[in-house]
Formats: structure tokens, sequence, C-alpha cells
């Protein structure tokens, strides 16, 4: 199979580990010179809580997700990381519950690997990963990549 597209998804858990995320695709990428999508997926509440943070022009009839993800630091890092590696990418910004729509931008993306975060659970945690990750995992329509933060 040949690597073409790599989602790398993100919310707003991912602030503190964008260095792991960044070195993950990277990885994958890298090699394959395959463009990743860059996308950050809000539920209604964050969209509506990033647009006032951002100050954006309420007034406006609708506001652009990807634009709204493409102005977030989260974004933002991660973009300044791959113009290092000079990987392609692109951005994208959905709103949504996180992993149902990580799991559609895959397929609207025609993704070949989706890459996402999640974090250090408890001993009896550990079987389960959390919803979104699990969700995402069971769900894809490609290969998926778990991400960790290195300090934990």
């Amino acid at each position: 199979m040949t690597l073409e597209t790599v989602l790398l998804a993100v919310g707003p858990g991912d602030a503190d580990r964008i260095d792991d995320l960044a070195e993950a695709v990277v990885e994958v990428a890298a090699p394959a010179d395959a463009t990743v999508v860059l996308a950050h997926v809000f539920t209604d509440d964050e969209y509506d809580e990033v647009i006032d943070r951002l100050e954006f022009d309420t007034e406006l009839d609708e506001i652009d997700p990807d634009e709204v993800a493409a102005r977030h630091s989260t974004i933002r890092d991660l973009k300044a990381s791959l113009d290092e590696y000079d990987v392609d990418y692109e951005t994208r910004g959905a709103v949504g519950e996180h992993g149902s729509t990580i799991v559609d931008l895959a397929g609207e993306t025609d993704t070949d690997r989706v890459v996402v975060g999640g974090r250090k659970r408890s001993p009896t945690g550990k079987a389960v990963f959390g919803s979104t990750a699990q969700e995402v995992l069971l769900s894809s329509p490609c290969p998926v990549t778990f991400v960790r933060s290195s300090e934990e």
C-alpha cells in the first residue's frame, strides 16, 4: 500500500504533546513523501470558545472551521515542525464529536494513515483507550498510530 495522505488529528488535550505528535507524523509521512492533513476537531462548545478566544468576527454569517483551525496555536506549532522537515501539509478544521469526526475526515481526505494522541491511563484503565482514541482505532478506514506523550 502506498502512503499518500496522513491525517494528524488533534483536539484540546493535545497542546502538551505537540513535539511527540510532530515526531510521529514526520516519521510516517516524510519517507513516503506523503501529505499530512493537520486537522483540529472541535466540539460545538470548544468551537464557540475558540472563536471567542481568537477574536473572530461573529457578525459573519459563517466562520470557516478550516480558518479557525489554521489560527489555533496547536496547528501553528505543528506547521512549524512540519516546515522544519519539509513535509507538505494542508489544514482542516471540523466541528463534531471527536472520534466520529476524525473517522469522517479520514474518509473524506482518502487518508492512508491516521495519527492521534492520547494520555496514559491508570493500571485498570490501560486495557481501554480513551473514548476518542478507541472510536478512531475501531472505526477508522485505515491503520491508526496512537501517540502518547513521551513525558508519561
